[in-house]
């Protein structure tokens, strides 16, 4: 038997109501299941903080016995080593000229450079106790430029013994040695401290240079105004004695002399001067203008002697020479030398 038209209208109505259904149920189960199950993407990773570099290694200390340029810098750092070792260098080296001169000389004045950083390198793989050389650059034509201005201002002449006069009274000068800086020697000495490190004082040597004179303790003083012979042994007034001076017209000449010549019972020898024109010599005896004893100084046709004319005594009386009373000549020829200092002053 066929079926139905209606029939198959309600079987063809009933199947597309269960597709419709199981499309509907499927929906509805996929959104759900999208609702209910977590996602799949996972989160990011955590940001970590930025890794700081390591801080660099703490220098280790030298070795405990290291010298650097004779300077201990065992168990220092190495900064605190160049610091001392730079500050030992600048010390300024000592030079003793004698007990009274002492000078002082910088080491930069000279140029003088020490290479501190390289010796610290040095120092700092050195085993304990070892002695690090501290290398240093002199400049060689400095140090012998200062030597040679030390030479000059150094350098003593000898002062031989005399008698200076200050105002009517002598006063004694002693016999000095000369000097002069023996050169080589000196910056030979200089560039070994400097390349050493050594600051030791340096006693500087010198060539001795005698006087001619080594001692001299007698003048005389003549006081040409008051008409005056002061002695002085070892600049103390010994005896003082009245003589004669030159007339104003041939006045004794002021000045410091020395005895130049001496002779016991003289003979006299006209000058040529005018008043002397028509005289002639006159041998030893009572009757000789000299006296029996000369002194002669260093002014021409000037000296000390007696005189038989003791009247003058005390008065501008003669023609230069300075007059004695005879006895008084004998006294001091006794006591005076070729050389004895004279001070003829106006007082």
């Amino acid at each position: 038997m066929k079926p139905s038209a209606r029939t198959l209208g309600a079987g063809l109505l009933v199947i597309c109501a269960l597709l419709g259904f199981a499309a509907a149920f499927g929906l509805v189960a996929s959104a759900g299941a999208q609702a209910t199950d977590p996602t799949t993407t996972e989160p990011p990773p955590p940001t970590e903080p930025p890794v700081e570099p390591p801080p660099p290694p703490t220098p280790a200390p030298i070795a405990f016995g290291v010298m650097v340029g004779g300077v201990k810098v065992g168990g220092m750092m190495p900064y605190q080593a160049s610091k001392a070792v730079s500050s030992a260098y600048a010390r300024p080296i000592v030079l003793v000229a004698d007990e009274a001169q002492t000078l002082q000389l910088a080491p930069a004045s000279l140029g003088a450079q020490a290479n501190v950083p390289k010796a610290i390198r040095r120092a700092r793989l050195a085993r304990p106790g070892a002695i690090v050389p501290l290398d240093v650059e002199v400049a060689q034509a400095r140090v012998r430029k200062y030597v040679g201005a030390l030479g000059r201002k150094l350098y003593r002449e000898p002062v031989d013994a005399r008698i200076d006069l200050e105002g009517r009274k002598p006063r004694a000068v002693q016999a000095e040695e000369g000097r002069i800086l023996k050169k080589l020697a000196t910056g030979r000495a200089i560039r070994t401290a400097l390349a050493t490190n050594s600051r030791a004082p340096i006693r500087l040597a010198f060539e001795v240079q005698k006087p001619e004179v080594l001692e001299l303790d007698t003048a005389v003083v003549i006081m040409r105004g008051s008409n005056r012979l002061l002695f002085f042994d070892n600049t103390k007034l010994v005896r003082w004695f009245g003589v004669a001076t030159g007339l104003p017209q041939y006045p004794t000449p002021l000045g410091d002399f020395e005895i130049v010549n001496m002779q016991r019972n003289p003979w006299w020898y006209p000058p040529p001067s005018p008043w002397a024109a028509d005289s002639k010599p006159v041998p030893p005896g009572p009757g000789n203008p000299l006296g029996t004893r000369w002194m002669g100084i260093s002014a021409p046709y000037i000296g000390i002697h007696g005189t038989p004319d003791a009247a003058s005594i005390g008065y501008s009386a003669s023609h230069g020479c300075i007059r004695m009373r005879v006895p008084d000549a004998e006294w001091l020829f006794r006591r005076v030398e070729i050389g004895t200092p004279v001070f003829i002053i106006s007082k």
